[in-house]
């Protein structure tokens, strides 16, 4: 991993931790895997600790680690690390992604009753005009009780939203294609096709992994079909959205966004998306950071104590699953 992933998920009591159940390479950890050093410690290396900026495990380092058997992953993609050449040897490979779901759902959870209650709009006349006004005079359109919510995506984040929705007094809607009525049911939502996600709900959370076939899947007609007032919430890519289309949304101030992503990451200064006083932008904060990052170094090590007593990973990543995984 890079040097600074190292430094904020692995501190210096996770390191005690994990020395207590592995043999732990020297440190510094590797960011290069060309290297001497690399290729010295890669020869005796079965388990490898991978993180943010990881170089790609591709046939030539696997040739180098001939011992390798197993990747815990301390975040939660591997697409950009765990080639074709891992999966063909049959190395075992973990994820941090249900560690990593946690804060984005909060996050998402978070934005959707902060949103109904119009909060940013009205903390920020207030300190323009510095009275309170007629609360008394709030509109209808206020507040969260029997809202709607809709889920794109039944994803490891977007079940953790469904799950901290529950004690909410919501309706929640789902469209993923690969849910059926019956696992909705179970989830306690209803399934709905994506023009009807879009043009019942008050509030929309995209969780959607950006594959090809999911670019652009929040389009126009989509958009345009959101009712007045609604909320669009992108915590997943923002190629995921039509940028354009939401951005014309939003200039006709007929709906609001909250985006912790964008195409790209961050807009050009002078994107017109700044200037939108309905849309609330942050810097892709929704993941762990901070002493959430402790959550994904426990998780690594409760994986790695199981794998090295083999009773297998609880938290695995099957190849057959990365066409519908981030």
């Amino acid at each position: 991993m890079s040097p600074d992933a190292a430094s904020a998920v692995l501190d210096p009591q996770s390191l005690g931790a994990f020395r207590r159940v592995c043999d732990l390479a020297p440190l510094p950890a590797l960011d290069d895997l060309s290297t001497p050093r690399a290729r010295r410690v890669l020869a005796d290396v079965d388990l490898l600790i991978t993180g943010w900026g990881c170089p790609p495990l591709d046939a030539d380092v696997l040739r180098a680690a001939p011992r390798l058997r197993a990747v815990v992953h301390t975040a939660g993609s591997v697409r950009g690390h765990v080639t074709d050449a891992c999966w063909e040897r049959g190395i075992e490979v973990s994820s941090a992604a249900a560690a990593n779901a946690l804060p984005v759902a909060e996050y998402t959870l978070a934005m959707i009753l902060l949103t109904g209650k119009r909060v940013f709009e009205r903390a920020r006349d207030y300190r323009t005009t510095r009275t309170r006004g007629n609360w008394l005079r709030t509109p209808r359109s206020v507040g969260n009780h029997r809202r709607t919510v809709g889920i794109l995506s039944a994803s490891l984040i977007g079940r953790r939203v469904v799950e901290l929705l529950r004690p909410h007094d919501v309706e929640v809607l789902l469209h993923d294609p690969f849910v059926s009525d019956e696992e909705a049911a179970a989830l306690g939502v209803e399934r709905v096709e994506l023009p009807e996600l879009f043009a019942r709900c008050d509030t929309v959370s995209v969780h959607t992994p950006l594959l090809p076939t999911t670019r652009g899947l929040v389009g126009r007609p989509l958009i345009d079909a959101m009712p007045a007032d609604a909320v669009l919430i992108n915590t997943s890519r923002g190629a995921v959205v039509d940028q354009d289309a939401l951005t014309d949304a939003l200039r006709a101030g007929r709906i609001r966004a909250v985006l912790d992503v964008t195409d790209p990451e961050a807009l050009p200064p002078d994107h017109p998306l700044w200037d939108c006083d309905n849309a609330l932008i942050t810097p892709h904060l929704a993941g762990s950071e901070g002493n959430e990052w402790r959550r994904l170094a426990e998780l690594a090590l409760a994986e790695t104590t199981r794998w090295a007593s083999g009773a297998g990973f609880l938290h695995p990543v099957r190849r057959e699953r990365l066409a519908f995984l981030a």
